[in-house]
């Protein structure tokens, strides 16, 4: 986060006379206008970013807010690909000159289907079960995204571009990564949860009451393989989404302890799977029985 004497300057002029930005000046760009750390450029701080960088790109000195509007709308139209109103790290790697091998790790990212992807990823890479990704877990996950865009780093370039992200990315600058973190780097398209409004936990107050309908489509969103059970990465899945649904501190702990609890309450033949009967008595166990066929 920059400074309040930072916010008072330009600062995108420091990068005036740079042909192009290296990883370290990227993130720092990225850190200075996503204010409010939620991994977007968006309303005011767009506004701050497109103005100054208007005037370090040969613009007038004095923009009034219609020309920064018309600008805006311009850069927009072309940059906002998701048409979401907002900037994000992927799109602005499409606006500002950088280290073309550093740029693709984001352009060959798109956001991930859902938190089922994102579980399966997560497991891939923190190899050592610690539940957090390391400096060098997080390097080989750069490594295989580079090498999916056929591209080739020299080892302290690699180095360099893991400095960079865990700069950015590890927000308590303990030198790793843990799932919320990781998570800024790998977003999902859409919890699919968020679309029921309540509290969707057994025993909450507030409870969301599911009907058949609306239960069916949660349960067939996380069973991807499609074999009548959510398990291994579609149940880690579900559970990040349930937590972040209800608006509780995603961590590996906390996922382990839902799980746990939740096998208890409903895992009927033991197996740490959840079928359509046993994922009902965690959402709607109101659901009449007759309801099932």
């Amino acid at each position: 986060m920059a400074t309040q004497a930072e916010r008072g300057t330009n600062f995108m002029a420091k990068f005036r006379n740079l042909k192009k930005l290296t990883a370290h000046d990227f993130m720092t760009v990225w850190d200075h206008y996503d204010m409010d750390g939620n991994g977007y450029i968006e309303d005011g701080e767009l506004d701050a970013f497109f103005r100054e960088l208007i005037q370090t790109s040969g613009g007038p000195e004095t923009i009034s807010d219609a020309m920064l509007t018309e600008m805006k709308k311009c850069f927009m139209e072309a940059y906002d690909m998701n048409e979401d109103g907002k900037i994000s790290l992927t799109e602005l790697s499409n606006i500002l000159p950088t280290d073309e091998n550093f740029l693709l790790l984001f352009r060959a990212q798109q956001p991930l289907r859902s938190s089922v992807e994102f579980m399966e990823a997560w497991r891939k890479y923190d190899t050592d079960r610690s539940g957090f990704i390391e400096s060098l877990e997080l390097k080989h996950f750069l490594l295989d995204l580079l090498t999916q865009q056929k591209t080739h780093v020299e080892d302290k370039e690699l180095d360099d571009y893991t400095k960079a992200i865990l700069e950015h990315f590890d927000s308590n600058k303990d030198g790793k990564l843990e799932i919320k973190e990781m998570a800024r780097l790998l977003p999902v398209q859409e919890n699919f949860l968020m679309r029921f409004e309540g509290s969707l936990k057994p025993g909450k107050a507030g409870k969301t009451i599911l009907t058949k309908k609306d239960f069916d489509r949660v349960f067939d969103h996380y069973d991807k393989d499609k074999n009548g059970k959510i398990e291994g990465a579609e149940l880690a899945g579900f559970l990040k989404d349930l937590m972040e649904h209800e608006e509780e501190e995603i961590t590996e702990s906390g996922l382990d302890d839902l799980k746990d609890n939740l096998l208890k309450l409903c895992d009927m033949d033991g197996d740490g799977q959840l079928d359509k009967s046993e994922l009902k008595m965690v959402l709607c166990p109101a659901l009449d029985e007759s309801q099932d066929s």
